[in-house]
């Protein structure tokens, strides 16, 4: 496990903190982490997931988000619907080197991974959103455009964001839906065994 910083020019070269797990040997996947508002790379830390990836095979990175955890120095860039939220995601999956990406994107974090989906698709391998927001923001045509794997997670008790971002995401065409039973909506710190078996589960398919 190791801890290390990353600038990219849309945050005016304020730097973003993050965490990395690499595998024993060579990454199969480059998994990138984001998070919630409430949130920071720590919590993907301290329920395994970095090392749950790490262990399967895969490089796993997850970033603090711009003025969020050891990120707050870091300008936001301007809001969804955009190009700069795109933008951002892009420098940042250059300034790590990630190549293709995985992009796990739960709550706030929907505001980046969404623009960056469909500026960027042939840079993601797959997306896995988790009761994201923005999702209001693009058209049913935009969303059936998009041909990359999603695996679409939110938790049963999260009745707000869970269900509404299903009913956008659901227009993507080659999807998965996994409902994580008796959590809200940080589903993934509730339950961390069943949302680290459902994400590997995924990732072995790709």
């Amino acid at each position: 496990m190791s801890e290390g910083s990353v600038l990219v020019e849309i945050c005016r070269d304020q730097p973003l903190f993050y965490r990395q797990a690499l595998p024993s040997s060579g990454a199969r996947l480059c998994v990138l982490l984001l998070h919630g508002i409430r949130f920071s790379s720590e919590n993907c830390l301290r329920i395994g997931t970095l090392e749950s990836l790490a262990a399967a095979g895969d490089r796993a990175v997850a970033i603090d988000l711009p003025g969020l955890g050891q990120s707050k120095a870091a300008p936001a860039p301007a809001p969804v619907g955009q190009l700069a939220p795109g933008v951002f995601l892009r420098q940042v999956c250059e300034a790590l080197q990630t190549g293709p990406v995985v992009i796990i994107s739960p709550s706030l974090s929907g505001m980046y991974s969404l623009p960056f989906l469909f500026q960027h698709s042939e840079q993601v391998k797959a997306y896995i959103p988790v009761a994201p927001i923005c999702t209001e923001k693009f058209t049913a045509e935009q969303y059936s455009s998009v041909q990359t794997p999603a695996l679409i997670v939110y938790g049963d008790q999260d009745t707000q964001l869970g269900e509404a971002s299903l009913s956008n995401l659901k227009n993507l065409p080659n999807h998965k839906v996994v409902v994580m039973k008796g959590v809200g909506h940080p589903c993934s710190l509730d339950d961390p065994e069943t949302w680290h078996k459902a994400v590997l589960d995924f990732l072995q398919l790709l």
